[in-house]
């Protein structure tokens, strides 16, 4: 199932500023990196001081407007601004679960995560298919989870009494796996005094942008480089503006450090700068084959952050998940997919089931993924109906997303296309299901493929028998 969402729909590749901020020129180049583009699948760790409340408001959203929006913030990993919003749901259910006079920062010696959970999510994400993870560093909370020295609200000094980035690190190299981290640059409502965020304008006005408050993110953005030379600079709503300006603490620099430090490195595009790295799509469906790489992110359900009151009804299963993957690869996209593990590191049955289902599929189906390309036939800019195409150097792709509805006939343009493409046979396109033939000895795989064939003049695919979320049919290119 695909659940209902108001999505954030804020992007942040046309934002920049101040107007004496350094110009493009300034900056090295942000080139996305061939090994991104092959990885196709990420996982997102949103976890830390939220996850002890574990809670937003999501059982009823029908008269969720976008003056209330931020009241009834459907993000749990938003606890510490929604509770602080007087009448908001988040901030009455505070008082009667923990008590009057419970601050959020009181989490801090509340949390205290499994041993080896770091090892248990990071193993999670392997199973998931996943090339990349990306843990949170520091939501907007301002609570570090790894060993900082620029402040002692860390999960090394507080309740978990170790440093969790560490952690993640290491499983993630042991694994095999790139390493992403998500920073909050322009939000820590731990050093600021701004009232709580409660609206979009607000989000972007209600940040520090002083030169003391850009040298301490950059201190910390410092310590994360130096320690774990993350693959990807994952930042979040900006950077503060003072950072903007050049010096030795500016933008440009801390880039130029982090490319140089990690060749094949990457930033996104959430800097508020004149020069962006991979595109970010949070929640947001795109219609049509993209010219630029992307990457879409969202959660499983309607938060990042781990809500204990989300069910089946608010969450992706593992075939949504499947038919979300193909669809976001086929428009030259990757999926930062989130995981948000309970306080104890645990991740809920739900959030697991859809992830080891996805990992199941792409142990089948992975090379339509994995290390392809979008087919950019004009004919499938806008794809059609139910069909999603990818492509390497020797194959094309064809994905169905709805094999259970039979047959499908293609428009005549896309048919057209086709032919020009691939072979097809009088019989049917020659070609197999993931890309594997059957075995003249007739040890296949157990799986029959689609078929493409003609039908009164017209192309139709026709499913397999098999049951799969989405069918992949490969054939090879002319």
């Amino acid at each position: 199932m695909t659940p209902t969402q108001e999505p954030m729909m804020i992007r942040f590749d046309g934002r920049e500023g101040p107007e004496d901020a350094a110009p493009a020129a300034d900056y090295p180049p942000l080139p996305i990196p061939e090994w991104y583009r092959d990885a196709k699948l990420g996982v997102f760790v949103h976890w830390g001081l939220y996850s002890v409340p574990a809670w937003a408001d999501v059982l009823d959203r029908s008269d969720v407007t976008a003056e209330n929006a931020y009241a009834r913030h459907q993000y749990a990993e938003w606890y510490a601004n929604t509770v602080r919003i007087p009448g908001s749901p988040t901030a009455i259910r505070h008082e009667q679960v923990h008590g009057i006079g419970t601050t959020y920062e009181d989490f801090a010696e509340a949390w205290h995560p499994a041993a080896g959970s770091e090892q248990a999510i990071t193993e999670l994400a392997g199973r998931a298919g996943a090339r990349y993870l990306v843990p949170t560093t520091k939501h907007h909370d301002g609570f570090c989870l790894w060993d900082s020295a620029t402040t002692t609200f860390t999960a090394a000094r507080r309740g978990p009494g170790r440093d969790l980035i560490a952690g993640f690190a290491r499983a993630a190299r042991e694994a095999g796996l790139r390493l992403g981290l998500y920073y909050s640059g322009a939000l820590d409502w731990h050093v600021t005094d701004f009232p709580p965020i409660t609206s979009h304008d607000e989000l972007f006005a209600f940040r520090r942008n002083d030169a003391a408050f850009a040298a301490f993110a950059a201190a910390q953005l410092r310590e994360l480089m130096d320690r774990f030379a993350p693959d990807i600079l994952w930042n979040d709503l900006e950077w503060p503006d003072a950072g903007k300006l050049p010096g030795p603490n500016s933008l440009p620099q801390l880039f130029r450090e982090h490319l140089a430090r990690t060749p094949g490195g990457m930033v996104n595009d959430r800097w508020g700068a004149p020069v962006n790295g991979v595109l970010t799509r949070e929640y947001e469906d795109l219609d049509t084959v993209q010219e630029n790489v992307f990457e879409a992110t969202r959660g499983l359900g309607l938060s990042f952050g781990y809500n204990r009151d989300e069910s089946e009804e608010h969450a992706l299963d593992a075939p949504a998940l499947v038919r979300l993957l193909a669809d976001v690869v086929s428009k030259n996209g990757n999926l930062l997919i989130n995981v948000g593990p309970q306080a104890d590191g645990t991740v809920p049955p739900l959030q697991r089931r859809a992830l080891e289902g996805l990992g199941a599929w792409l142990d089948r189906h992975g090379q339509a993924i994995y290390g392809t390309r979008p087919w950019t036939d004009p004919a499938v800019h806008r794809p059609p109906g139910r069909l999603r195409f990818t492509r390497t150097d020797e194959d094309l792709h064809v994905l169905d997303l709805d094999p259970a509805s039979g047959p499908y006939r293609l428009p005549a343009a896309v048919a057209a296309a086709l032919r020009g493409t691939v072979e097809i046979a009088s019989g049917g396109a020659s070609g197999s299901a993931d890309g594997c033939a059957t075995r003249a000895d007739g040890m296949d795989r157990g799986r029959v493929a689609p078929q493409l064939r003609e039908a009164d003049g017209a192309l139709e695919l026709v499913p397999s028998s098999a049951e799969e979320p989405v069918q992949v049919l490969t054939v090879p290119l002319r």
